[in-house]
């Protein structure tokens, strides 16, 4: 495991982050798994929001998937997540995010494609997709 990794493995313990993901996945009934670059994989994630087909809380990657789900591309994607919720010192991610995802659905009408931190972490590697914003977009006739 690189140096990034584990500091990033430390800090989210530290800062609350990933013990509320393990919080969060017990809660789910999610099997856990230790996955690669520090990151828990949680599988079969039973409670029905976030509606997404995965999310990081701390270095915890929980899916509604069965193991093996997740494409390279995926943990990439999600391990930048984990990285975000280090730099944002934790749990203030998580009104960040959905401050986020609110300015995203006002600019393109979805939670995703102008969420800066879905954007950071690359929008293709989370199987998301570039929309333009709604003032660009031609006028229905």
């Amino acid at each position: 495991m690189r140096r990034l990794h584990r500091v990033r493995r430390t800090l989210n313990y530290v800062n609350l982050s990933t013990p509320l993901g393990l919080l969060v996945a017990r809660l789910g009934r999610a099997r856990r798994t230790r996955g690669p670059d520090g990151l828990i994989l949680a599988y079969d994630y039973r409670i029905p929001f976030p509606v997404a087909g995965a999310f990081t809380v701390g270095n915890v990657v929980l899916t509604r998937g069965q193991e093996g789900c997740f494409t390279e591309a995926l943990l990439r994607h999600e391990g930048r997540h984990a990285s975000q919720y280090m730099l944002c010192v934790g749990l203030p991610m998580l009104p960040l995010y959905v401050v986020a995802l609110a300015v995203s659905v006002v600019i393109c009408g979805d939670h995703a494609a102008w969420n800066v931190f879905e954007r950071l972490a690359n929008l293709e590697d989370g199987n998301y997709t570039r929309k333009s914003p709604w003032w660009f977009r031609p006028r229905s006739s």
